[in-house]
């Protein structure tokens, strides 16, 4: 009795201490399974781990290979999940059946390619268009200009919404960003260790899939062909239907306007179905990649400015057919069209008409409005 004791003491320390965990990843990785991996966030993200035991953690789950282990991955992700702020998608008219289908566009970052705010500019004009975007991002960390960094040069106060606020501006507005770091505060232990690394680890794939919102449908972009079936699966093992995973040909985390684009579609029985897609099938013209490329964040908030005047220079030409193959798909992907080329249609029309930049707006000054209440309360 005393030895089974003693061996429930020891189950329950490596649930809690990243020092075990860490230990057994090192010394016996052949036994290391996806609740190791997640209880070894879960010490993290109680505040309980040091410094140079993250850092060794992160190190070796990439020596490991764990960002190529869909069950890894999912552990981690439901891990995360389990410490967000969830926000709860009812409002006094709405229940959440009434919300209908939300959705998202989220790329992992890394493809090195730079380009223009694609998924940012894309959730925007599919809001408009009347798909209830949840958009989960952050600020730059892999390129010049990050989601948030762009929408808060635009006037929105990204900080300031809660999960109390999430129902009423996805109501009346069909779009709210969820800024990562105020729904996933328990991350803020690893943020300087990822810093300090410099080496992307597995922590670079989970964003996509961890909104809190939990989408019902959403086109994930991945930086590699080889990562996109991965990804399927951990979304299948999550339990996500209907999910997108894209990559373009040229290892971008988008659907190419250059090219063929990979994509991994989850489907509503759970089955993963591989496919190419080209822009020919959104009616949409190639353009090369570099025509696409984003700049500083003055530059991008002025081409995302022309974009919803519908005021485009010749160089804009490219970056508005990428906007509209990335939403076109993300229309059909969540039912909101019938076909690839109908969600391109709906996406230039909806840029066309102006409603993009009017949801902007509104979005903008209704977080400003919800900054101006939180001074008046502390005042």
């Amino acid at each position: 009795m005393a030895d089974s004791n003693n061996q429930t003491t020891r189950n329950m320390d490596s649930r809690l201490h990243l020092r075990d965990i860490l230990k057994h990843l090192i010394l016996e990785p052949e036994g290391f399974t996806p609740e190791h991996a997640a209880n070894g966030l879960h010490s993290i993200m109680r505040g309980e781990a040091s410094d140079a035991q993250m850092g060794g953690f992160l190190t070796a789950l990439k020596l490991r290979g764990v960002d190529k282990q869909p069950e890894m991955i999912a552990a981690l992700a439901r891990e995360m999940l389990s410490n967000a702020l969830v926000p709860k998608l009812e409002t006094e008219d709405k229940s959440r059946e009434q919300f209908g289908v939300v959705a998202d566009i989220v790329g992992t970052g890394g493809d090195g390619w730079n380009t223009f705010n694609i998924s940012t500019t894309s959730s925007l004009v599919a809001a408009a268009a009347g798909l209830r975007m949840a958009k989960h991002g952050s600020r730059a960390s892999s390129s010049n200009c990050g989601s948030a960094d762009l929408l808060e040069s635009l006037g929105c106060d990204l900080a300031i919404v809660a999960p109390s606020d999430v129902a009423e501006l996805l109501s009346k507005h069909c779009f709210c960003f969820l800024f990562s770091s105020t729904f996933h505060p328990s991350m803020r232990y690893l943020a300087k260790t990822r810093r300090e690394l410099g080496f992307p680890t597995p922590f670079n794939v989970l964003g996509p899939l961890t909104n809190p919102v939990l989408p019902d449908r959403a086109v994930i972009g991945v930086h590699s062909k080889a990562l996109g079936p991965v990804m399927a699966e951990a979304l299948k093992i999550l339990g996500r239907r209907n999910y997108a995973v894209v990559c373009g040909d040229e290892n971008l985390d988008e659907i190419s306007i250059a090219g063929h684009s990979h994509v991994w579609h989850l489907g509503g029985d759970g089955e993963i179905t591989n496919y190419t897609i080209h822009p020919d099938d959104f009616g949409v013209t190639t353009h090369p990649l570099s025509a696409a490329a984003g700049s500083t964040l003055e530059e991008n908030k002025a081409t995302l400015k022309r974009l919803l005047s519908n005021t485009l220079e010749e160089q804009d030409v490219a970056i508005r057919d990428f906007v509209l193959v990335n939403t076109g798909f993300l229309l059909y992907v969540s039912g909101f069209a019938q076909s690839m080329k109908q969600g391109a249609e709906i996406a230039q029309q909806t840029l066309e008409t102006g409603k993009v930049k009017s949801l902007l707006e509104g979005f903008s000054k209704a977080t400003q409005e919800l900054r101006a209440q939180e001074k008046a309360a502390s005042s």
